[in-house]
This record gives C-alpha cells, sequence and structure tokens, in this order.
C-alpha cells in the first residue's frame, strides 16, 4: 500500500510538471521568439508579453497576437479601424501547373529608362488609401495598375517588383523558434563577434567531433556568450550534465541560454565551476550555491540583429512595466558532483574562447577529461590551434589530433535560376579535435 501511494503521487508530481511546462510548439507568454521580417532582411530576437512592441519602419506593432501561435506563422501588417497591427495568414495551397516551367519570354528591360515618371500613383494618393483602411495587397495591386512599364518588364523583373514593394507596403513576420541553429544563424550575420564567428556548421561539427550525446558529462570553456552551452544543453535534452568552467572568480556571461527557452529539467542541469575547484574538489559554500550566471538586464530587451545597414538595435523598444523574467541559465555545481567528475573525469571537452589562448587554456582544462575522451577546441584563426596541437604532439598529452576547417556554400533554388548565392561566407573558423591519453 505504501509503494502504491508513492508512485501514486510521484504521477501526480509529474502530471503537474508536464501541465507547467509549455508546449514547446506554440509561443506562450514569457518565452523568447526569433523574428524573421520580410525573409531574412531583418532578424530580431523578442520576449513576448502583452505589453511588448515591434517596430517595423516607423509604425509600433504589438506582440499580442503572437502569444498562443504555433512556430512557423507567418504575420502580415493590416490596417483596421484602431490602427495597424500584426494578423496572421494562413497557408494557401497553390496550384502546381506551371510551378516548374518559366516561359520564354521575349519582353527584357533594355529600353526601359529609371526616370521617376512610369508610376501615375502619387505618395499623397496611397497615404489616403491606408488611412480608408486598404490591406497592402489592394495598395501593390493599385500601383501595378498605374504602372506604365509593369507589362513591358520580363517576368522575372515583374516579380522582384512586386517583390519589392510587398516588403514596404505589405511587410511580413514570420514567427521562428529559437534553437542553436537559427540563433547561430542571427547572430552571424549581423553580430558575428559576439558569437567569436562561429558559423552553424562550426558549431555543428564541435558537437560532433566532442561525440556530445545523452547522458554525457561535457564540460565547456564558453566564452562566445553561452552559445556553445546552449547547444549542448539542446542535444543533451536533460540527460547528464553541462558544466561552464573558466579561470578566475566569476564565469563569462551566458545570457544566449536564455533564448533556448529551456525547461526547468533541462536548464538543472547546466551548472558552473572554475578550473580550481574543478582540480582541487574544495567545498563549496551555501552562498556560492546559490550564485547565477549573466546578467538579466540583457535579456529583458528585444535584441535587433538586423541584416540591413540602416537598422539599430535602439529601434525595437518593449514598452511596459512588467516583463517576465527568464530564469537564470547556470547555478552553482554541487560539491557532491564536483567530487565525482574529480573521481571519473568528464567524458568530452568543448572550448570556444576567441580572447583566449588554446594551450594556455587547454593543458589546465584537459586533465580534467577521462581518458579517451574526445575533446574539440575552436578558434578564429588557425595560427593559435597549430601551436596548441604541436604542444600537444609534444606532450603526448592525445592522439588523432587533426585540425578541420568547415565549408559552407548555399543555393538558391528557383525555376530555372538555381545557383551558388552570390554572397557567402569566405571560412567559419578552425576546429583542433582529438583523444585524450594517459601521460604516464
Amino acid at each position: 500500500m505504501e509503494h502504491s501511494k508513492e508512485d501514486q503521487a510521484k504521477s501526480e508530481n509529474q502530471k503537474i510538471n508536464k501541465a507547467q511546462d509549455p508546449n514547446p510548439r506554440f509561443a506562450s507568454e514569457g518565452c523568447s521568439v526569433l523574428l524573421d521580417v520580410n525573409d531574412g532582411d531583418r532578424l530580431v530576437f523578442a520576449r513576448l508579453s502583452g505589453g511588448a512592441i515591434f517596430k517595423i519602419g516607423n509604425t509600433n506593432y504589438s506582440l499580442k497576437p503572437l502569444i498562443g501561435a504555433p512556430f512557423g506563422s507567418l504575420f502580415q501588417v493590416e490596417t483596421g479601424e484602431d490602427g495597424s497591427f500584426l494578423s496572421r495568414i494562413l497557408p494557401v495551397k497553390k496550384e502546381s501547373t506551371s510551378v516548374n516551367v518559366v516561359d520564354d519570354d521575349a519582353r527584357d528591360n533594355r529600353e526601359l529608362i529609371d526616370d521617376n515618371e512610369s508610376q501615375n500613383l502619387t505618395c499623397e494618393e496611397i497615404e489616403a488609401m491606408r488611412r480608408e483602411g486598404a490591406k497592402g495587397d489592394e495598395i501593390i495591386e493599385a500601383l501595378i495598375a498605374n504602372s506604365k512599364t509593369f507589362d513591358k518588364k520580363f517576368q522575372l523583373s515583374q516579380e522582384k517588383y512586386k517583390l519589392k514593394k510587398q516588403k514596404k507596403y505589405a511587410p511580413k513576420v514570420l514567427l521562428r523558434r529559437p534553437f542553436a541553429r537559427s540563433i547561430c544563424e542571427a547572430y552571424f550575420k549581423k553580430y558575428p563577434a559576439r558569437i567569436g564567428f562561429i558559423r552553424v556548421d562550426a558549431l555543428s561539427l564541435l558537437l560532433t567531433m566532442a561525440n556530445v550525446t545523452a547522458y554525457s558529462d561535457v564540460l565547456v570553456v564558453d566564452m562566445v556568450g553561452g552559445l556553445v552551452t546552449g547547444a549542448v544543453a539542446e542535444r543533451l535534452g536533460g540527460t547528464g550534465y553541462v558544466c561552464i568552467t573558466y579561470k578566475g572568480d566569476s564565469p563569462s556571461s551566458v545570457d544566449m541560454v536564455k533564448m533556448f527557452n529551456f525547461t526547468d529539467k533541462i536548464r538543472e542541469r547546466i551548472v558552473h565551476s572554475s578550473i580550481n575547484e574543478l582540480s582541487s574538489a574544495k567545498a563549496a559554500s551555501p552562498e556560492e550555491n546559490n550564485q547565477q550566471v549573466g546578467d538579466s538586464s540583457a535579456s529583458d530587451m528585444v535584441e535587433d540583429v538586423s541584416v540591413t545597414a540602416e537598422a539599430r538595435v535602439d529601434d525595437i523598444a518593449v514598452r511596459e512595466s512588467k516583463i517576465t523574467k527568464a530564469p537564470q541559465p547556470g547555478a552553482k555545481a554541487s560539491k557532491e558532483a564536483v567530487e565525482m567528475w574529480k573521481e571519473n573525469g568528464f567524458s568530452s571537452l568543448i572550448m570556444a574562447a576567441q580572447d583566449q589562448d588554446p594551450w594556455t587554456l587547454a593543458k589546465d582544462v584537459l586533465p580534467l577529461l577521462s581518458y579517451s575522451a574526445p575533446f574539440a577546441i575552436y578558434h578564429q584563426y588557425l595560427q593559435p590551434l597549430a601551436t596548441c596541437m604541436h604542444n600537444l604532439q609534444q606532450g603526448k598529452m592525445a592522439i588523432n589530433l587533426q585540425i578541420t576547417e568547415p565549408w559552407l556554400r548555399e543555393y538558391q533554388v528557383l525555376p530555372s535560376r538555381t545557383h551558388p548565392h552570390m554572397q557567402m561566407s569566405s571560412f567559419g573558423g578552425y576546429v583542433l579535435s582529438g583523444i585524450r591519453i594517459s601521460t604516464t
């Protein structure tokens, strides 16, 4: 009877925890979201709440309609009696009769002259249509009907014309879920220095080379804002531990972990401990166990990661008195966990410290790993990793050492227009990988 009561209590607690955890497929109040404006022209991180405001152009829009919508939903700016607002667009199936066929067209743009006189519709008339409540699509149709040169344009030029006007008069916002890839891509486009110039393929290479799998105890040296820590915790999925280690008295900021919308189960698996504590296994005081990592002030604001050069961070603001704050990402590692890692060692290591010498950190951190444990070290430049690799070979500390340079090329895939992108990243850094061995 006692066992049945205990089992019943555990099942009830599990049901309560499941009810408290929001559905990860839907955007809930207080969660972080990634807003993709006009198909990648502008990427903005925001925390949803009833009073959160998002600015497009010169107009502020409430993010309240996004609460409860599934990730991947598309929103479009519309005008109503109370002003402009974001309205969700339901997907419409398009007929695939001539999708993959581009008609041969004898028209071209050679005889077109850009003299700003081809449009009969004036700015005052367009503003009058907006005040009357005309939708963005209606304005675009009016612009096409009053254009003198639209019918003379080539078919692809007409599509580009429609897309250009759609971005101006009917901007669309895609609700994306922040996870390792989307966060890495967003920061790499505008602020690559904040993540140490880690490209998404380099990040995936780090996780693969370090063999990050379920129930692993991963030691992380993260000086890139928490991107690596969040990616490791995301892959572990609430199993194992992610231990952030550092030199000195306090760890580097890992505020980026808050954008992942981790549950309490995953968040509890992210801890931190200094290199000296892991080496000597000193006892931590109760006050240190309650310490948290990172500064919460930056996460309460909406951060603009705009791709356009004209946009600025201060274009976005949250105007409300109370904002739901994200829980702090990492707590102090317990004494029992530190003792266990000192005895057994960590199962893998990932280092991403752009401002530190890799060998200076590696010689102190590698002894914390168990024998035959893989490790992966990222750096923006090749020479520091080459020096580290040489010292590891001389000290016979690791085997299977290799330096990898990731390479990535994106393609545009359209009917009769499939080709590599005109602009691509030249490089995404370098990764030194290997396996720790015993020196005795």
